[in-house]
């Protein structure tokens, strides 16, 4: 069964280099540790949301050590912070 993470966050400034970062940088880097799908949706002025898909939950469990330092790598290097995540199995999708 798929696996996903969902991921809110709230910056302090939106830039269009902090788009860039993230397309090269971070998406490169949750990809690498086993996502299937990394998609960065804005949902207002000053926040986004991450929903990464993995395989499987085993897969997302091998990553979740990784994930964790990207997040926090994120955090210290961009003006935002991470406000609340999720995780689960994906029971129907289109």
């Amino acid at each position: 069964m798929a696996y996903s993470t969902i991921s809110h966050w709230l910056a302090t400034e939106w830039t269009d280099e902090m788009e860039t970062i993230a397309r090269e940088k971070f998406v490169p880097l949750i990809m690498s540790v086993g996502a299937q799908s990394v998609q960065m949706i804005r949902t207002g002025e000053l926040t986004f949301t991450v929903v990464t898909d993995y395989a499987d939950e085993a897969a997302a469990q091998t990553a979740l050590a990784r994930i964790a330092e990207i997040r926090a790598k994120a955090a210290d290097e961009l003006p935002m912070s991470m406000t609340e995540s999720a995780a689960g199995g994906v029971f129907a999708s289109g």
